[in-house]
């Protein structure tokens, strides 16, 4: 018998297996896609999350760091205070800072150098009061409060009080050192401008040209008065300039009484104009050259200065500087820190 291979029987071809292996062949390829493109997303995703958790530490990290600064510089504060107030009792010269513009809620307000001028006056060590002056000016009525309480204490407690001026004196701020029984400059000090100004804009041509109605309703026909978008009323005008040359009349009696016949008039003096310190000495409006240790060593007679100057707590000064820079600060760390993609 002759036994081959090809007398075996041949296995049936069935179709439907065929469907099925090439069903079962893709599926497997897709899954094998799907698992190749899910790679990539975890990665991204670890990444992610790493980034979101290193983030976390620095904000951490910086919010800390912030912490002890503040705590730093309260600190500091707290012992330098009471360093420099160690013995307010010993004979010293007693010092007020006027600085910057003169007006409500600033560090030159009436409220605040009131303050100080009686914790300085009414201190047994004090042996005089300086004021130390660098400031442009501000309002007519607080500089005028201060004044006031100056001639008040000065007469109450018979002490002398001091200017010493340093970049500027300047409208309000001279009026409060024409308080003082002396004034001391330096040669470049600018002192002066005696006079009173009112400032505003007017848009009205230029409403015309764009073609804006202005609509203003009123009870009171001069409850408008000086709106920048209306037209100069010549009455209400001169009611307005009426008012500032009867405070400017005001202060030139001040300025008159505190310099008395030192003050050299000229017509050009209670004019507005400013002068720098060597011309403001020929003109009566200063006295002499000097700073603060010069006053305070050779006319007070007591070196040791003490600063009864009321300032800002730690909280409120950092609160101040930081709270509105603080948002824009925050958004950029966070675009340093995570890169918009």
């Amino acid at each position: 018998m002759n036994n081959s291979f090809d007398d075996l029987p041949k296995p049936i071809h069935d179709p439907q297996a065929d469907v099925t292996a090439q069903v079962a062949s893709s599926e497997s390829a897709r899954a094998g896609a799907s698992a190749a493109g899910y790679e990539p997303l975890l990665a991204q995703f670890a990444r992610e999350y790493l980034l979101d958790k290193r983030n976390e530490r620095r904000w951490k990290l910086f919010f800390r760091l912030i912490w002890l600064t503040l705590i730093a510089v309260m600190a500091w504060s707290l012992f330098s205070q009471r360093h420099h107030m160690q013995n307010p009792n010993a004979p010293h010269t007693a010092l007020v800072e006027v600085r910057g513009e003169i007006a409500a809620d600033t560090e030159a307000s009436a409220e605040l150098l009131l303050s100080a001028l009686k914790s300085a006056f009414e201190d047994s060590g004090s042996q005089a009061i300086v004021l130390r002056i660098n400031s442009p000016g501000g309002s007519p009525v607080q500089a005028g409060i201060v004044y006031d309480e100056i001639k008040r204490l000065k007469l109450k407690h018979g002490k002398k009080v001091y200017a010493v001026v340093e970049e500027m004196c300047a409208s309000g701020a001279y009026y409060i050192a024409a308080a003082a029984d002396e004034i001391y400059v330096d040669k470049a000090s600018v002192v002066g401008s005696i006079g009173v100004l009112m400032d505003g804009f007017g848009f009205t041509e230029l409403m015309g040209k764009l073609g804006v109605e202005r609509r203003l309703l009123t009870a009171g026909a001069n409850k408008g008065m000086l709106d920048p978008f209306t037209p100069v009323s010549p009455k209400q005008q001169a009611f307005a300039q009426a008012m500032l040359d009867q405070i400017h009349q005001q202060f030139i009696a001040v300025v008159r009484e505190g310099r008395g016949k030192r003050l050299k008039e000229t017509p050009e003096i209670f004019s507005g104009l400013f002068w720098n310190g060597e011309q403001a000495i020929t003109l009566g409006l200063a006295d002499h050259y000097g700073n603060l240790d010069f006053v305070a060593r050779e006319v007070v007679k007591a070196e040791e200065v003490i600063d009864y100057t009321p300032r800002d707590n730690v909280a409120e000064r950092l609160a101040k500087r930081f709270g509105a820079a603080m948002g824009e600060g925050a958004i950029k760390a966070v675009r340093n820190l995570a890169p918009i993609r």
